[in-house]
């Protein structure tokens, strides 16, 4: 009897899956042990997140929300059922990815975290002046916010220069706010108005024209026979586009309002964003504001000299939650960092916090490289994190590439072998010793290591960095040389993007490829982003002695069912929405009329289905050759032209950003961890691109943790030698060969045990 019972105890020790077949995937079954680290490798496109995160992961969060009443759904995201035939023994999964936690200014490292709730019980317990309850110390509440700044810290204003040409006349076009253009309805109420002649400049101006010009309050005014209400030009700009209710929504008037509105600190709160009794409040002679500002790993400090029986079980979970986020790595961060700001890596990282002190059991955490914008000196901290989860209990469930935290698996998945159509498929499963054996790709590369360069080469100038003091910087001054590849390496939050990004990107000539996202639809793909589209729309309309406009799914062409998207998404008003392939054209977003047009046997259709490699077949010449040039160049080879921007990764976009850039006539190209998302064997590709790039006459800076990176430089300037005000100065510049041979940073250390020396 008891055999039977081990058996079926057995069988639910594993996540099974059966039959996966989301994006790439081909049909891959595959068994996940349960209460084990596994780790999933392979190369970049192989299928690893369409494998844990858009199956397993979305289909448990999937029948969590099937648990709750259609009613509670409604307020849900739709989550469609994943392409699988069956998933068993699934546990609840929380996802702690690196999505950036929203670019809202009232959401900062304090308030995800839940820290700074805390902080304000702690203040209205024991503050004095006691000032009222902890909502009297909060930014986000009437009692407790600055009323200057509304909670901001900051106040708005508008740049003056931004809105008119002050060397024209109004009749010439001065004004050029969008939609305020010659012969336009708001043009006409300004030269109608009759407080200035529209011929005469608007540097011209009497100051009392200027006033009413720019300031005047609505007033009524007559134009012929009618009675319109007139009121200045940065008046109505500040009621039209910059209210709190009328969010720019076209492209044209966003670039307009990021140009011509300028933030100043808020004078009344000095940029706390709190009323002066909030910060009348003080303990231990610092009131909450200063606590908010102070680097993460003092506050820690501050608050466990904090003895008061009155709020000891809260203080204890204040001190915990700080503890944790220095154990993690983000000593260097304040309670008051916009969490908008943050790193995808560090955002990660927030929210792992959450979780750590979790009581839970038996939980799938998923990550998604999780050491992403970690130096290897961090990574061995991240690496003890997710052990500690694995040993509460629970399946921890890690897309990543490092070969440091490969090596802590339990169980490794390897998918590929390729990328696209190429890969999809299981390569290996099982322990880290088999996997090296295995032969594949990952397995092979695991212990792969760059050398030292023999010769580096010769600056053909620098550019000089003075006195940079932004953030943790200390008056830091250095000469970045050009005409080779520099790497610019040190502990998360030593100063590097703050170096780097705040000095250079200004310059003439140079271009930064950094994280930010991508903007873009579900409309958006690699042919519209790039530029691509252009050239193969005016192929196919010179083909077919016809109108470009026609060959594109946003304009005349498109299938008129589904708009050009290829699906329709139903809404089932209580239920979860359904996406479901337009009947139409059948998923293929464009007319019948437009898809009997053909260039070379292929319709338009066919073409945005092609993988770039195979339309660099296709397009043997010209500017879309050139454009397909350099996404094979960055290694997006098995991207479909047609793909939606919203199903790429952060690597992905990354790249594809590196490959319109490299268009352009630059002379500096800054990259940012240009190794994220990049499996083991790719990085030697992405090398090679580096030297091609500075072989062609351009300087190369690279913000980099990577040692293979790294050892392949000419030259390096490591920062630290901590985070925070730990970091911020230079503590060394030279080669990788002088780093191994003398340096004594953190870089050096691991560094030296990279190349062996």
């Amino acid at each position: 009897m008891q055999q039977p019972a081990r058996f079926i105890a057995d069988s639910h020790d594993m996540i099974e899956v059966r039959g996966a077949r989301e994006n790439n995937l081909a049909s891959v079954s595959v068994d996940i042990p349960k209460r084990r680290l596994t780790v999933f490798t392979g190369v970049s496109g192989s299928g690893k997140s369409s494998l844990v995160f858009g199956t397993i992961a979305a289909e448990s969060q999937r029948m969590i929300n099937e648990t709750y009443s259609a009613f509670l759904q409604s307020f849900m995201p739709s989550l469609a059922r994943p392409d699988v035939d069956s998933l068993r023994n699934l546990s609840a999964a929380i996802v702690v990815d690196q999505e950036r936690m929203g670019a809202n200014s009232r959401s900062t490292v304090g308030t995800a975290t839940d820290a700074y709730a805390m902080l304000r019980i702690v203040f209205s317990r024991l503050g004095q002046p006691h000032v009222g309850s902890a909502g009297a110390f909060s930014f986000n509440l009437a009692e407790g916010m600055c009323l200057t700044c509304e909670g901001l810290g900051r106040v708005s204003d508008l740049d003056v220069h931004q809105l008119v040409d002050v060397e024209r006349s109004l009749n010439d076009g001065a004004i050029t706010v969008p939609n305020f253009t010659v012969d336009s309805w708001y043009w006409q109420t300004f030269v109608g108005s009759g407080l200035f002649d529209p011929d005469v400049k608007l540097q011209d101006f009497t100051p009392q024209q200027w006033q009413d010009f720019l300031y005047k309050p609505a007033t009524k005014i007559k134009i012929g026979t009618q009675t319109l209400t007139y009121e200045g030009l940065a008046v109505k700009v500040r009621r039209l586009y910059l209210s709190k209710d009328k969010e720019p929504t076209q492209p044209h008037i966003k670039a307009f309002v990021e140009r011509a509105v300028t933030f100043a600190t808020c004078g009344d709160c000095a940029g706390t964003r709190l009323n002066r009794a909030a910060l009348s409040s003080r303990i231990a002679g610092r009131n909450i504001a200063e606590c908010s500002a102070m680097q993460i790993s003092d506050l820690a400090a501050f608050v466990r000299a904090i003895d008061d029986p009155s709020v000891a079980p809260l203080v204890g979970n204040l001190r915990d939650l700080l503890d944790s986020l220095v154990e993690i790595g983000l000593g260097y961060l304040s309670l008051d960092r916009e969490s908008g700001t943050l790193s995808g890596g560090e955002a990660q990282r927030v929210k792992m916090v959450r979780h750590l002190g979790s009581s839970l059991t038996d939980v799938t955490y998923v990550f998604d490289e999780p050491t992403v914008g970690l130096h290897p000196h961090d990574i061995a901290r991240m690496n003890s994190l997710l052990l500690r989860l694995r040993d509460k209990g629970n399946t921890v469930l890690v897309v990543e590439h490092k070969p440091e935290t490969i090596a802590i698996a339990d169980h490794v998945v390897d998918l590929g072998p390729g990328a696209g159509p190429d890969g999809g498929r299981i390569c290996y499963a099982g322990d880290l010793a088999g996997l090296r054996r295995s032969g594949c790709l990952t397995g092979r590369h695991l212990d792969h290591r760059v050398s030292l360069r023999d010769h580096v080469r010769t600056p053909t100038g620098h550019l000089p960095i003075r006195g940079a003091d932004l953030h943790n910087l200390r008056d830091v001054s250095v000469d970045v040389p050009l005409g080779v590849l520099t790497v610019v390496t040190g502990v998360a939050g030593s100063g590097k993007s703050s170096l780097i990004h705040g000095s250079l990107p200004r310059r003439e000539g140079v271009v930064v490829v950094d994280q930010s996202a991508i903007r873009g639809s579900r409309r958006s793909n690699p042919a519209t982003y790039t530029g691509l589209l252009d050239p193969i729309r005016a192929a196919f309309a010179r083909a077919n002695k016809v109108k470009p406009a026609l060959f594109s799914a946003n304009s005349e062409g498109a299938c008129p069912k589904c708009r050009g998207i290829g699906v329709i998404y139903t809404d089932l008003a209580m239920m979860a929405g359904v996406a479901s392939v337009c009947e139409e054209c059948e998923g293929r977003r464009f007319t019948p009329q437009v898809l009997a047009y053909t260039l070379r046997g292929k319709n338009i259709s066919e073409v945005l289905g092609m993988s770039v490699t195979e339309a660099r077949d296709f397009f043997p010449s010209g500017p879309a050759r050139s454009v397909l040039d350099r996404l094979a160049d960055v290694g997006l080879g098995y991207l479909s032209l047609g793909q939606p921007l919203t199903t790429l990764s952060g690597g992905e976009r990354q790249r594809l950003k590196l490959a319109i850039h490299m268009g352009e006539k630059a002379h500096t190209y800054v990259l940012d961890e240009p190794t994220t998302g990049l499996h083991l064997a790719d990085v030697d590709k992405l090398l090679a691109l580096l030297d091609r790039l500075v072989d062609a006459g351009n300087t190369v800076v690279v913000i980099e943790h990577h040692q293979a990176v790294m050892a392949h430089a000419d030259w390096i300037i490591d920062l630290g030698p901590g985070a925070g005000h730990d970091g911020g100065r230079i503590v060394f510049t030279g080669t990788p060969a002088d780093l191994v041979a003398h340096g004594d940073t953190h870089t050096a250390t691991h560094l030296r045990k990279y190349v062996g020396r």
